[in-house]
């Protein structure tokens, strides 16, 4: 739902340039600087997401991909300090603030006739002598030659065909490294097994997550789910004896950003918090495009980094039957609505003769009524508009689903909440003086026309109650489809987004409403949010669709006894 421009090249998205430099002001040495500078370029592997504890198995599995965060994450440090921070340090030493930087190094704009865009307070003395004399501070830089050019990191020529690859790979949602070709892989981010579940055998297409197994895999693992071979107390394939009857099934989700569980630690952005162990897990959030699908609410496989005790729902369909190991993916993008889903939708995986059913859930939960614009109002897709994407793709769905499947359509939120709990909220970048709220963050945004919603992150109580109906309109729209239309391969149904449910039983628990929000971005469902989400899915589906879920299956003990953790993720 975020939707940042994520392009290569380029690279840094407006939201970027501004985290950065709004932040640069309490930025007081280069060391400093140069721990921010990913947030200042985002990285030209053009991607992002992950936690310090981040993934366990990413280590063992992928020496070769640390080595290469490593690399690019220290490369762009030095270029960004040789290019950079010569001025930041100028104009940081000669008391400029971070919107006199912004402006003066040209990363922030102010077209004729249109309002400054400042996010701290004016400085003291008045704005244009102050903006003047840092532009003459800078004037003969070469960061303004390169703030002005489209060139970035990418550019260099040892990396502009690895660049090139992963643009490809982010652009079809598909792994970066994926040796077979089956859309599965043996790497953690760009588009891997955070992503969908992980290739057990990457030089053979068939053999991935969710397939039927091959002759009951006898002699090979051809599901990845961990469990193969032949008892040899009777002679009986362990997939055959534990597996058969159980009802295996994957979860599929297409979504947005908030699926993907869009997320900027605090600790980027927050000088007071910086040290070398916040920046740890930055390399694998940029190649996950900031998303980390490992935490998410629908296909999150690692515990919760957050301390609560729900559960993902592909943990939970696990946990129900240990045959559905590794089968999830997250088909999700920064900026997906109903109205781009056909640009990606074909990196799902499911053949209909080959493959076990699925649970499909289509959560495109804002980018439908969101948008940067100044009058985001005719951006917003209307019932007739969505009704038509919606059908075109559940079509889709019917022509790859195995039969026997699933999709579940969710509803659109009611974004008015943000306003409600943040706007007199200080945003982390206030809070050390006490002077930028998330109604200053906000009104920031829509100046530069970089908000991901100007619809509800707006002082404008009519715009944010207009939004809210729009939303209202389109999922009234989704349920009457779920009500109305059938599918050869799949039964549909409809879930409302009840953030109201999840607040009140995150208060049960003594939380705040706020806290159920990223701090950076002010807009997505953290990961808090996301689990109660989750939780409230399941224990609806579990009530009046049982079926969806599959039966428990008796076999789960035994499992473990042979195989352990069936090889892990």
């Amino acid at each position: 739902m975020f939707p940042v421009r994520l392009e290569v090249p380029g690279l840094m998205t407006d939201f970027g340039r501004q985290a950065l430099l709004v932040h640069g002001s309490e930025m007081k040495s280069p060391w400093n600087i140069c721990l921010a500078t990913p947030l200042f370029l985002l990285l030209p592997l053009h991607t992002w997401a992950s936690p310090a504890s981040e993934d366990r198995a990413s280590a063992r599995y992928s020496n070769g991909h640390t080595c290469v965060e490593k690399l690019f994450l220290k490369t762009t440090c030095y270029l960004v300090i040789e290019i950079f921070g010569p001025d930041l340090i100028k104009l940081l030493n000669t008391d400029m603030n971070a919107d006199v930087v912004c402006h003066s190094l040209e990363f922030c704009k102010q077209d004729p006739g249109q309002p400054l865009c400042h996010l701290y307070p004016l400085p003291k003395e008045a704005w244009k002598p102050t903006l003047e004399k840092a532009r003459q501070i800078v004037k003969k830089s070469p960061s303004l030659k390169h703030s002005r050019s489209s060139s970035d990191i990418c550019s260099l020529p040892f990396l502009a065909r690895i660049c090139q690859r992963i643009k490809s790979a982010i652009k079809n949602s598909v792994p970066f490294k994926d040796v077979d070709s089956d859309k599965y892989s043996v790497f953690p981010t760009l588009r891997g097994y955070h992503w969908r579940g992980r290739d057990c055998n990457d030089s053979n297409k068939m053999a991935y997550p969710g397939r039927r197994p091959v002759n009951w895999d006898i002699h090979e693992d051809s599901n990845c789910n961990g469990i193969w071979g032949v008892d040899p107390k009777d002679g009986i394939p362990y997939e055959k004896k534990f597996c058969e009857g159980s009802q295996p099934r994957g979860i599929i989700l297409l979504g947005d950003s908030a699926g993907a569980h869009f997320h900027i630690s605090p600790e980027w952005l927050t000088a007071s918090q910086m040290s070398l162990k916040s920046f740890i897990s930055l390399p694998t959030a940029l190649t996950n495009e900031l998303n980390w699908p490992q935490l998410s609410g629908v296909t999150g496989f690692l515990d919760s980094s957050s301390g609560i005790k729900e559960n993902s729902i592909y943990l939970r369909l696990r946990k129900r039957n240990h045959c559905n190991h590794r089968d999830y993916q997250n088909i999700s993008r920064n900026g997906a609505s109903s109205q781009n889903l056909k640009k990606f939708i074909e990196s799902l995986s499911r053949n209909q003769l080959l493959d076990h059913p699925a649970i499909v859930i289509y959560a495109m939960i804002g980018n439908d009524v969101c948008s940067r614009k100044v009058d985001p109002v005719p951006e917003m897709t209307t019932p007739e508009k969505l009704y038509s994407s919606i059908m075109q793709t559940l079509k889709y769905l019917n022509s790859h689903l195995p039969n026997g499947s699933h999709v579940i359509l969710y509803g659109l939120p009611d974004g008015r909440f943000l306003w409600d709990n943040l706007h007199d909220r200080y945003y982390p970048l206030g809070q050390l003086n006490k002077d930028v709220t998330y109604a200053h963050f906000y009104s920031f945004l829509n100046c530069l026309q970089v908000s991901p919603c100007h619809g509800w992150m707006s002082s404008n109580k009519t715009l944010r109650t207009l939004t809210s109906e729009r939303a209202k309109q389109l999922s009234h729209t989704l349920k009457k489809i779920a009500a109305s239309k059938k599918f050869t391969n799949f039964d549909l149904f409809y879930v409302d987004f009840d953030f109201q449910e999840v607040t009140e039983e995150w208060q049960k628990r003594g939380g705040q409403p706020w806290q159920l929000i990223e701090p950076v971005d002010g807009f997505h469902p953290n990961e808090v949010a996301l689990l109660l989400l989750a939780d409230r899915f399941w224990k609806k589906v579990q009530l009046q669709w049982p079926q969806v879920l599959g039966k428990e299956n008796p076999f789960n003990p035994q499992i473990e006894q042979v195989f352990g953790d069936q090889g892990g993720h």
